[in-house]
């Protein structure tokens, strides 16, 4: 079994929309970003980066590159789980806690959820998806940014621990 940890965070800007783990929770707010500036999905491909000891975001998927320019991030997540699967390991369980003062996750919440366990092919219920404000401190308590962190297991692809 292994253990990995991801975080990601960016500035919020007035031009939308903004998305959570693949999910548009607001339309007139976005995030300065390369791609869809999605912080959660951005957080757990580092965590499974991480887990795999394959590096971090910014070797698999530099900015510099047009490819992921705009791109959904769920194709950046899609991509680590396929490197991950090229060396026997697999997905186990995903923990995700969004940072943002006043963005809503409770309303989004099942979806995000759902549509982590499709991106990482894993049954619903070892998906988690929560949030916390940062009671008004920092560029997260000011709004001036969003983050997310996440923390994921995975094992050998033929290992019975389940």
């Amino acid at each position: 079994m292994r253990v990995g940890w991801g975080f990601d965070a960016h500035r919020l800007n007035d031009s939308g929309p903004l998305r959570i783990c693949g999910v548009v929770v607001a339309q007139d707010q976005g995030v300065e970003a390369t791609s869809d500036g999605d912080v959660a999905l951005h957080a757990v491909g580092d965590a499974l980066l991480g887990a795999g000891a394959l590096g971090d975001l910014g070797e698999h998927f530099p900015s510099s590159d047009e490819r992921w320019h705009d791109c959904d991030s769920g194709e950046i997540v899609t991509e680590v789980v396929k490197l991950l699967s090229a060396i026997d390991l697999r997905v186990r369980q995903i923990d995700v806690t969004v940072l943002a003062q006043s963005v809503r996750i409770a309303p989004y919440r099942h979806e995000m959820r759902e549509r982590l366990a499709a991106l990482l092919a894993i049954p619903l219920d070892r998906v988690s998806v929560k949030a916390t404000t940062t009671d008004r401190l920092g560029f997260i308590g000011s709004e001036e940014g969003i983050g997310a962190v996440a923390a994921v297991t995975i094992s050998s692809i033929g290992s019975a621990t389940d």
